[in-house]
């Protein structure tokens, strides 16, 4: 446990840098929660989510209030945009009043550890053997793990069947970045559209980068090796060819699926939150996990929540907290939960459960077992700088004002 004296410290720096912090490019948003202070009764427990999108008929606030009679309490859940969650969060803890149980998105876990925010499992006691360790990763620093998984999202490759059949292109033959390729080129030749994503300068250019760049086997703590420069070469040759669009310098993840769901691409750069609107898109799709340079499946980002249990300085309320944490997380509660969410679960045992009562979820299945943390490596805090320099390439690239090499190499001298 950090001294009340040593953690406001470090909750004044980690405050400076909150907003900086990667949230989900893939998390829901919508009006923010109000600010609700903890209940003085020990009978209440203080849980606060980034859903605001669920209302108190939901079946998650339903989840809640159960998992809540289990352990005997009374929960009292507040659910905010997931922008604002982080530095609420740093604000309640600068005032002594964390939540009890906190669900955030899992790249500022690591900036909350930093700041003392935050509990690890070995206090908490909270079971996360179960867990995929890719997965956990995105919740781990400094040989720590702070809080589990609820569940996971990450990005594949739509595809319009019917586009890549009048292309004479077999999707089984889309192995590599060269046979993808290849496939663009007949795509364009046959008079379609070839691959869209999101390549806009914020964090979402830099998720849907990521599985090009650890495609190609780079590293986050060098953007300027060969491996990387080879990814941005990738993304820059695809729109000098024009098989993909120069929309994706300000695509956002929206606006590019809206690009595929027009019928004329034969490919989306998407994510699983998508699933509901392809099922609506009037055509007949596939979903491909996006390919490593020389094959195999690339490690894409992953998107989605950790289950977290804050510092308080009543040690008492762990014991309680842990346990709504372990119900929210059990193999009994992940299925629904994840199926709401549209999130692959974190654990093998419901993950296959999944893939049994809808098969189209393999793809996601083996994508978000390949899937990597954007602050995994103990990158921590670093990543945000990171992240922000490598979507300034990325654009600089793709505009034409650098080259792939120069933008990335300017990337790296930002960074250090």
């Amino acid at each position: 446990m950090n001294s009340s004296s040593s953690r406001q410290r470090r909750l004044t720096a980690a405050a400076l840098t909150a907003l900086a912090v990667a949230v989900s490019a893939t998390a829901c948003s919508s009006d923010s929660g109000s600010t609700d202070s903890k209940d003085a009764g020990s009978g209440t427990y203080t849980i606060w989510d980034p859903y605001p999108q669920f209302d108190k008929g939901s079946a998650w606030t339903k989840l809640l209030d159960q998992c809540g009679a289990k352990a005997g309490v009374k929960v009292k859940r507040t659910g905010f945009d997931t922008s604002d969650l982080g530095n609420k969060t740093l604000l309640a803890a600068q005032q002594g009043n964390s939540p009890d149980v906190l669900i955030v998105d899992n790249p500022v876990v690591s900036t909350l550890a930093e700041a003392g925010v935050l509990t690890t499992t070995d206090d908490s006691k909270l079971d996360t053997s179960k867990v995929d360790p890719n997965l956990l990763a995105a919740g781990q620093s400094g040989g720590k793990t702070y809080g589990t998984p609820i569940g996971a999202n990450t990005l594949a490759l739509y595809y319009n069947k019917e586009v890549l059949k009048k292309a004479g292109v077999d999707i089984a033959s889309v192995k590599d970045w060269k046979s993808l390729t290849a496939a663009l080129a007949k795509v364009k030749k046959a008079g379609k559209k070839g691959i869209t994503f999101s390549a806009i300068g914020t964090e979402e250019g830099s998720f849907q980068f990521l599985p090009w760049f650890w495609g190609a086997g780079a590293k986050l703590t060098e953007l300027d090796s060969a491996q990387a420069v080879s990814a941005l070469s990738l993304w820059k040759d695809w729109l000098k060819q024009g098989y993909a669009p120069n929309s994706v310098l300000n695509n956002t993840q929206t606006t590019s699926w809206q690009e595929f769901a027009s019928g004329d691409y034969a490919f989306s750069e998407n994510g699983t939150w998508q699933l509901a609107n392809a099922k609506k898109a009037g055509f007949d799709y596939g979903v491909l996990p996006i390919p490593g340079a020389d094959g195999g499946n690339a490690a894409a980002p992953t998107g989605g929540e950790f289950v977290t249990i804050p510092v308080q300085d009543d040690t008492g309320r762990y014991a309680t907290s842990q346990k709504l944490a372990t119900c929210l997380t059990s193999t009994d509660n992940l299925y629904d939960t994840d199926t709401t969410l549209s999130y692959v679960a974190p654990t093998s045992e419901v993950q296959d459960k999944q893939v049994a009562a809808n098969a189209e979820l393999k793809p996601w299945v083996d994508a978000v077992k390949a899937a990597k943390g954007r602050t995994s490596d103990d990158l921590g805090t670093k990543y945000p700088k990171i992240s922000e320099q490598m979507w300034k390439a990325v654009q600089s690239a793709l505009s034409g004002s650098k080259s792939p090499k120069d933008a990335l190499t300017s990337a790296q001298d930002a960074v250090k």
